[in-house]
């Protein structure tokens, strides 16, 4: 045991000296100021639905999506059948199957067991950061150390935010607000992608789409904004090449 946990240590070592896990590491740090204030939001509300810290805390961990674990809440604490709370959170990730399909030209060529635990990291924060740095889908060196160095930072401050708002939870009055400074910074972050008048098209009608579908159960009108900003950014991608002729 001594032997395997000095391994990965010395892994860990040399997986923090490489330049692009620290690129990656580097620019999510200011990022994780919203990060937290989302996940301290995230980890009141599973204090406040009831839900004993221990089975909080193993939701944090297994789930680890803030919007899907808030989602889930007032279901679990009416006692909704469970094949329910799997629907809506499974309503509520689709948008990871858009991020995946997304991060595929990146990281197809990687073995499954390797992609299967990339695709646990995924997060909005890094999904945006990671294609503001790297625009063109093509593979290039270091784009796996990039993600990671983001990723532990993302996933670092999210379960300590998350943990400490379970254990906590009660004594954060609501009036702090400290979910719009998430709100904000994930905002900031996206609207540094709007680079093109396509992705300002998209964002424009995923934005409408959001507000128009916002009477939907389960928080279904996320799930009414990827699909419309994705329909948009398919349309725009096939009528470049006939602009182009």
């Amino acid at each position: 045991m001594s032997e395997r946990i000095a391994g990965l240590r010395r892994q860990a070592v040399e997986m923090a000296r490489r330049p692009m896990v620290r690129a990656g590491v580097r620019e999510c740090v200011p990022m994780s100021i919203g990060i937290s204030a989302w996940g301290l939001v995230a980890g009141v509300a599973m204090a406040k639905s009831g839900m004993s810290v221990p089975l909080a805390i193993l939701m944090s961990i297994l789930v680890s999506a803030g919007s899907s674990q808030v989602a889930a809440l007032p279901l679990i604490a009416s006692d909704a059948p469970m094949w329910v709370v799997w629907a809506t959170v499974m309503c509520v990730n689709l948008r990871f199957l858009v991020f995946s399909y997304q991060y595929r030209p990146y990281f197809a060529h990687l073995p499954r067991r390797r992609r299967v635990v990339l695709s646990y990291f995924m997060g909005d924060t890094i999904f945006a950061m990671f294609l503001r740095r790297y625009p063109e889908p093509r593979v290039e060196p270091g784009q796996e150390d990039y993600f990671w160095g983001a990723a532990v930072v993302n996933y670092g401050f999210w379960q300590v935010a998350v943990i400490t708002g379970i254990v906590a939870g009660k004594a954060i009055p609501p009036e702090w607000g400290i979910g719009f400074a998430g709100t904000m910074a994930l905002l900031a972050l996206t609207c540094s992608q709007l680079r093109s008048r396509s992705t300002w098209v998209a964002a424009i009608v995923a934005g409408c789409a959001a507000i128009a579908a916002y009477g939907l159960p389960l928080r279904l009108n996320i799930v009414v904004a990827i699909a419309a900003a994705v329909t948009v950014g398919i349309l725009a991608q096939h009528a470049r090449p006939e602009a182009a002729r």
